[in-house]
């Protein structure tokens, strides 16, 4: 590193930075869950070739850049810690990898692997309390069990909010037999990030056969419908102060704001799918400006932070890096160069994470 990126590198050190950098989409993978996803593409267990594409690329794969992923993504411990210091970040939000446990067909399965996966990020957590806070994993393949794995999370090993890597195996929380989940997330006032799938099965062909099921493309288009299906199906009704927070900038739904709303009223007026196209106590924009938090992880964009920041609020948009896939200095730089007040510059990077997580409030 130069003397250019020494801001980068002090961090908090730094007095006249005025602000933590807290990031709050940043991703671990214990090494057991890594070997059971093994197992479950070389006994022929997996139906999902994206998944299958995912792991051979990026856990088993030789080349730097796969490698260099795969090493800190099992780690809670030196590597991680060296890279937060040489990029100044001062704390990580840490949330297990995509699809976690929601690859697993068995319910059993998948509920003692987000319990393990708890129990060993919460130990982490403990044993570096000011640089890693943690979310709880839930297997929503049984949702009664997921709510109360949410519950022990909170309350027992002090974890900050849910994980869901988006859907379960093609299904979707829209539906209402995975509302226990909501229910028991609300109640405790805890957040649930929704993090990126790649499209299920159902609807990936188009996306992988031109490699465009993942980060470029296929994660957004598939977490952007899931959190619309949240709204649509009216679960912010039945779960007012039901809190979500969500990466990318809002996964491309921030820029559509005026278009759904009107197509979803129009849809009211005229009928269309009255079955399954249901009225709403609010605007579609208003649960999407009122329940829902938006992170920048992978979106070091000026125009498109500042875009969001007008459009939903000020207060909605904070910080993240995506960790291990993306470890940038030059985006650090650029957001730490918004053109901000020193006070939304501390709001967007410490503050805002602070109060949605229920992280302690540093200085």
């Amino acid at each position: 590193m130069t003397d250019q990126n020494a801001s980068i590198r002090r961090g908090a050190e730094d007095p006249s930075l005025g602000y933590l950098r807290i990031a709050t989409e940043e991703s671990w993978c214990p090494p057991e869950l890594v070997r059971m996803w093994e197992e479950l593409i070389d006994a022929g267990r997996n139906a999902d070739p994206a998944f299958e594409s995912y792991v051979n690329f990026f856990l088993r794969s030789s080349s730097q850049w796969p490698k260099y992923v795969s090493e800190r993504l099992q780690d809670l411990g030196s590597l991680r810690l060296e890279d937060m210091d040489a990029t100044g970040i001062d704390r990580q939000v840490i949330a297990l990898n995509s699809p976690g446990t929601q690859i697993f067909a068995d319910a059993a399965t998948a509920t003692s692997v987000a319990t393990m996966a708890n129990d060993v990020l919460a130990e982490g957590c403990r044993a570096h309390p000011d640089r890693f806070s943690g979310l709880t994993a839930v297997a929503p393949q049984d949702p009664h069990a997921a709510a109360e794995e949410i519950r022990r999370g909170h309350d027992q090993l002090g974890l900050c909010g849910v994980i869901l890597n988006s859907h379960t195996n093609g299904e979707y929380f829209s539906d209402p037999k995975f509302w226990p989940i909501l229910e028991a997330a609300e109640a405790l006032d805890t957040p649930i990030y929704l993090h990126p799938n790649w499209p299920p099965p159902s609807m990936i062909q188009p996306f992988l056969e031109v490699a465009l099921e993942g980060a470029m493309y296929g994660y957004g288009v598939e977490t952007g419908l899931h959190l619309l299906r949240i709204i649509t199906s009216g679960a912010f009704d039945r779960f007012p102060r039901l809190k979500i927070v969500v990466g990318h900038l809002g996964e491309a739904l921030p820029f559509w704001l005026y278009r759904m709303d009107y197509m979803h009223s129009a849809y009211l007026r005229g009928g269309r799918n009255s079955s399954v196209v249901k009225p709403l106590n609010r605007q579609i924009s208003d649960y999407l400006k009122e329940n829902v938090w938006y992170t920048t992880s992978g979106m070091a964009w000026e125009p498109c932070i500042q875009f969001c920041r007008q459009v939903l609020g000020s207060e909605r948009v904070l910080y993240a890096m995506d960790y291990p896939y993306e470890v940038e200095e030059e985006e650090i730089r650029i957001q730490d160069g918004l053109a901000l007040s020193p006070a939304e510059l501390k709001a967007f990077f410490q503050t805002t994470a602070e109060k949605v997580f229920k992280i302690p409030a540093a200085g």
